[in-house]
């Protein structure tokens, strides 16, 4: 093998149902962050199908221009699974027949009382000279293979068995080839456009010339991505991106919410929880998707109390007391059916407090008063309520996602004290 300074590193994705629309490679994502974790770049990435020449020649190929070839999928039972023969016909090597391993994948089959299936003693068959990689989640065993210059794994396809395969049984192997120290920290941020951020950051960059930073947005949420590494140890590579995530949170100040990895909803989660205090929901045009964000976090039953979806007008007369006059006065889409809304569910609730949505997410219903992506959020505290009007772009999923997190954000300013109703 070459120095770990000149090893390239390429990531084979077998499955033809990769080439279609319908299906992604998410394991290469996967495995490049765990092998930047140990100062390996990926030089190649490949898609490639089932059939037989294609993914011979794929091999070859990656043979030709990488020393660690990891290849996921394409070692199940079935006959268009044929990454282990592709692999041992190119290196020329032989499969080997292992009993153990196929009383390992009957004895699965019997836990859960079946009889295994005659097409799965293939995967019993294993490349000559190969180390197993056990597979405990699943019947494919995986295969460290050490052949010439080149290393090659094959790991099962299924995300879960392939992530537990390569954390137990490859990511301890792998430290030998550790390249350098990195240390990664991801700070997310609402409430700011990407320009504005990049404006703030603009005098950042000569104060941290060892650290790489990356704006990566999507609707709603803006993510600042460090990264250091260093050659001498773990703990200069995360100083300074420490350093580094203390100067861009001073200068972005409220507008974080996480350096931690965690999604708004668990942030506002653990400000409620912390001050007791409860929550109570009041959604239109998001369907729910709000409430459905809240109550995926562990432990919401302790601050979140309840949540109703008013779609029709009716709805919103009858659960949340908007009167019928207000709405026609004014539009369902309008701050004071929002601002109604959430001092509805508050007092129905008897909350601390009441998030409200009501908008267009379209692609129909917009007006020229009234465009598609108008959306009020209402948080309402008290006898106080503060209502903000957004307009939001993007499709229909897009836009509800943008609702979710201004009403969220909205709160969580609120509880930090850094809005007024």
């Amino acid at each position: 093998m070459k120095p770990a300074r000149d090893r390239k590193v390429e990531i084979l994705a077998v499955g033809s149902e990769m080439l279609t629309p319908h299906f992604q490679d998410t394991n290469s994502l996967y495995l490049t962050k765990r092998l930047n974790d140990l100062g390996l770049d990926v030089h190649f990435k490949t898609i490639v199908g089932d059939h037989w020449d294609d993914l011979s020649l794929a091999f070859k190929q990656a043979l030709d221009r990488a020393d660690l070839v990891i290849a996921t999928g394409g070692l199940g039972p079935t006959k268009d699974d044929r990454t282990r023969e592709v692999l041992a016909s190119v290196l020329e090597q032989e499969l080997v027949f292992r009993d153990d391993l196929l009383k390992t994948i009957e004895k699965r089959f019997a836990r859960r009382r079946m009889k295994m299936p005659e097409v799965n003693k293939k995967q019993a068959y294993v490349i000559e000279g190969s180390v197993v990689l056990e597979n405990k989640k699943g019947t494919a065993p995986g295969l460290w293979l050490e052949a010439d210059s080149n290393i090659v794994l094959l790991l099962p396809g299924p995300p879960y068995e392939m992530e537990h395969m390569f954390e137990n049984y490859v990511w301890p192997r792998m430290q030998a080839f550790k390249k350098k120290y990195v240390h990664r920290r991801v700070i997310k941020t609402a409430g700011l456009t990407e320009s504005r951020i990049e404006t703030l950051l603009m005098n950042l960059y000569p104060k941290i010339p060892d650290v790489q930073l990356t704006t990566l947005a999507r609707p709603g949420q803006i993510a600042i991505h460090l990264k250091s590494t260093s050659d001498k140890s773990l703990l200069q590579a995360t100083q300074k991106v420490e350093q580094a995530s203390k100067l861009v949170c001073d200068i972005l100040k409220e507008g974080v919410f996480s350096t931690e990895g965690e999604e708004l909803e668990e942030v506002v989660g653990k400000y409620l929880q912390k001050r007791r205090q409860t929550l109570a929901l009041a959604e239109s045009c998001t369907g729910g998707f709000l409430g459905h964000r809240i109550t995926n976090v562990p432990g919401s039953s302790s601050y979140f109390l309840q949540g109703v979806l008013a779609y029709s007008n009716q709805a919103k007369t009858d659960l949340l007391d908007v009167s019928s006059e207000t709405i026609e006065k004014f539009g369902a889409v309008s701050p004071q059916v929002a601002k109604a809304m959430a001092a509805g569910i508050r007092k129905r609730a008897k909350a601390t407090f009441g998030l409200s949505i009501t908008g267009i997410a379209g692609p129909d219903g917009g007006t020229t008063e009234k465009p598609v992506g108008l959306v009020y959020t209402a948080l309402g505290h008290n006898q106080d309520v503060l209502v903000k009007k957004n307009l939001f772009l993007g499709d229909r999923n897009a836009i509800k996602f943008q609702a979710s997190q201004k009403a969220l954000d909205m709160l969580r300013r609120h509880l930090l004290g850094k809005s007024k109703p």
